[in-house]
């Protein structure tokens, strides 16, 4: 892996740090998040960095947790020990001041009611996502073109090269988006089996990790798609209780994220259930045992993919720089569809996301119809990974893939 690489996040961890006592940063296992709280310099100023990943640390916190909290810290992994909260809010209300203390975990710790209940009030939440190709290609210096667009509606100018295979089957995960790619395969292996042997049974106790693993790889197979829990129990032949209880952990890990559905217009056919993503697209090919992107083989799971990268980009690009926009879907049964719905205050922007290079009139037909039903939907793109910006007529457009990332 190469040297640290900032990340879109940290200026609004920094600005949190200024008013709050407690920061909460979680994410996927692997996300970076020690690093970035290990080497960005204005976090690490006047903090310790303690993980209770080291087994001294964690005996320490659950012997003696005042002794740990004594001074500002830095603590990694601090799901492993949720009694060490109670003593962190008690010296958080002594001295009530900000940037006392940042928090770190591979569990979503707001989904936690034990975390939320005790730093209610104390805390502000972050999601550090997989590396956005800005990151990974360190050209983070600029504002993305995404916040550009909801300001202005602006089409891009220029060629871009389109999106390569190769970004979406090794995702966002540093030590496989930065290392070789001849070593994806074997270091995915070993990650799954670390998650599942270990993480996991940390937050819950799994009786039976074989279909544990096997509803993982369904889901990772119906990545952007709705999630129908009855029928994914049924494939993974699972009561849908169990299924759900999966689910709920693969969420609360990172795994997996549920996009709700956009609901906000006049069609009266609007699908409800959420919408199923894994957290990184090389994680979801690695699951659903995809070692090679081919065109038109496949093509329904190679643009499941696709629109899984472009997810997760688009995911740590908001939850950066616009964190009170929203993400969701939408799709009218049996009619149309919209891959992914942007909400900005009153302003609504629609995506539907191609895999291909070319584009055609019948790939226009769910964003017409969304922005035919959405009188507040400001602009409607067609996004493809080709190489121009196309501005069509009203409210439509087509820009490329690379654009919408960069």
């Amino acid at each position: 892996m190469t040297d640290y690489l900032p990340r879109e996040l940290t200026p609004r961890l920094l600005r949190a740090l200024q008013h709050l006592p407690v920061i909460v940063l979680s994410g996927l296992r692997q996300t970076g998040k020690s690093t970035l709280l290990q080497h960005e310099p204005e976090l690490t100023q006047g903090r310790a960095y303690r993980t209770l990943d080291d087994f001294a640390t964690l005996a320490a916190a659950r012997a003696n947790p005042e002794a740990l909290l004594a001074e500002d810290a830095i603590l990694d992994e601090v799901q492993r020990c949720p009694e060490l909260l109670l003593s962190l809010k008690r010296r958080v209300d002594e001295q009530r001041r900000p940037g006392c203390f940042v928090l770190s975990g591979s569990a979503n710790l707001a989904l936690l009611s034990h975390v939320s209940e005790t730093l209610a009030g104390r805390a502000a939440y972050f999601t550090l996502h997989p590396m956005t190709r800005r990151e990974i290609q360190g050209q983070t210096g600029q504002p993305p073109f995404l916040v550009e667009f909801i300001r202005s509606q602006a089409v891009p100018r220029g060629a871009v090269e389109p999106v390569s295979d190769r970004e979406v089957l090794m995702g966002g995960l540093p030590p496989v988006c930065l290392g070789p790619a001849d070593a994806a395969a074997e270091w995915f292996r070993g990650y799954v089996q670390t998650y599942v042997e270990r993480d996991v049974r940390q937050l819950a106790q799994i009786t039976d990790l074989i279909a544990f693993r096997t509803l993982a790889q369904l889901a990772a197979l119906r990545t952007g798609q709705v999630l129908v829990i009855s029928t994914l129990a049924r494939d993974a032949k699972l009561s849908a209780a169990t299924a759900g209880r999966y689910l709920d952990l693969l969420e609360a890990s990172f795994v997996i994220r549920r996009l709700p559905a956009f609901l906000k217009n006049r069609s009266s056919r609007l699908i409800k259930s959420p919408k199923l993503y894994v957290t990184d697209s090389g994680l979801a090919a690695h699951l659903a045992g995809v070692a090679k992107l081919e065109p038109g083989r496949d093509g329904l799971l190679r643009g499941a993919l696709f629109e899984t990268y472009i997810t997760q980009n688009l995911s740590a690009l908001l939850e950066a720089y616009m964190p009170d926009t929203q993400l969701s879907y939408w799709h009218e049964q049996g009619r149309h569809e919209v891959d992914l719905v942007i909400e900005s205050g009153r302003q609504v922007f629609a995506l539907e996301i191609k895999a291909a290079t070319r584009w055609s009139e019948s790939d226009l037909s769910g964003l017409r119809a969304f922005v035919d039903r959405t009188p507040d939907c400001v602009a409607a793109v067609l996004v493809y990974n080709g190489r121009e910006a196309v501005k069509l007529q009203g409210k439509l457009c087509a820009i490329p893939l690379a654009h919408l990332l960069g």
